[in-house]
């Protein structure tokens, strides 16, 4: 009976790379972490912000830096050591984890999608269908689904036996590098389980999004002025972007046509999702959503301006 394992990561990788590897992703997982604190206190010190939309935003930045803080420290430990294993209860801890934050992160997409909706097409309904209270209790809501999901997932994963060998080809618990691993006869009918429920969590997502996105068009279209439809859409361009970002990198990893990739790009693959797009949601919206740009220059003022005085 397994009780640890070996997780390979950037163990295959030429030794001399190593610290140049473990330098960049450390930077990134700095600023992922100093970018996403920037975004929540700015908006919790700005009372300007203390909309639905920044309130789903500042749980997305808790949902990203909870996920990037489950995954990427132990990759840049590993990156640097020669003994690389990880217990079962750690293995099945970190699985949780990275479940129940990249399910939440994927249901505040999609209300901020919502949002977007029903700010742009129904304005005068806006504060009755989105109101704070309500929306406080939204994101509750989805805190406690993806921690069932992610519960009930890593449960049904680790009920299996692991007998063979202990060896994940992957630089954290992932559970399909993992599932490969198991044996007995319900490895196959669990693994397409979870690839169901995961596939049906997220594309639902994505079904809402875009559809939330098709009557904003429609909407936007509508609208005389040319001024008009640019400052309305410029109120959607940074939760685009990033649903577009989240969901890119992610059909990049599990959606690449079977072929003979090597195990380095693979790994290298696989950052993009848990290291590169954490990274760069922080920047997406503090560089294309105008009102927080503004309250981000406005709070640096307030700061250092009576020290340059």
């Amino acid at each position: 009976m397994v009780t640890e394992f070996i997780l390979v990561g950037f163990s295959t990788f030429p030794q001399h790379l190593l610290p140049a590897f473990f330098l960049l992703y450390l930077l990134m997982y700095l600023f992922t972490l100093l970018g996403n604190l920037l975004i929540m206190t700015t908006v919790w010190s700005e009372r300007s912000l203390h909309t639905p939309m920044y309130l789903f935003l500042c749980a997305l930045s808790t949902s990203e830096i909870l996920f990037t803080v489950a995954i990427t420290p132990r990759m840049l430990v590993d990156m640097l050591s020669t003994r690389r294993t990880i217990t079962w209860t750690a293995c099945a801890s970190q699985m949780f984890f990275s479940f129940t934050f990249g399910f939440t992160h994927s249901f505040l997409l999609m209300i901020m999608g919502y949002d977007r909706y029903v700010a742009i097409c129904h304005p005068l309904r806006y504060n009755v269908l989105m109101s704070n209270r309500g929306c406080a209790r939204l994101v509750s809501w989805f805190w406690v689904g993806g921690s069932v999901m992610g519960i009930m997932l890593t449960l049904i994963v680790f009920h299996l036996t692991f007998c063979g060998s202990n060896v994940i080809h992957h630089f954290a618990c992932h559970v399909l590098s993992l599932l490969k691993l198991a044996c007995g006869k319900e490895t196959s009918s669990v693994t397409l389980g979870v690839i169901l429920v995961c596939v049906s969590a997220l594309m639902g997502c994505l079904f809402l999004i875009v559809l939330s996105y098709v009557f904003i068009v429609a909407a936007i279209l509508q609208i005389p002025s040319a001024e008009g439809r640019h400052k309305t859409f410029s109120t959607c361009v940074s939760h685009l972007t990033v649903v577009i970002v989240h969901y890119g990198f992610a059909s990049i990893i599990y959606l690449k046509p079977k072929g003979p990739h090597s195990m380095d790009s693979n790994t290298l693959m696989a950052t993009t999702y848990t290291v590169f797009t954490p990274f760069l949601s922080p920047i997406i919206f503090s560089l294309r959503n105008k009102e927080l740009k503004n309250a981000i220059k406005k709070s640096f003022q307030k700061k250092f301006s009576p020290l340059s005085s």
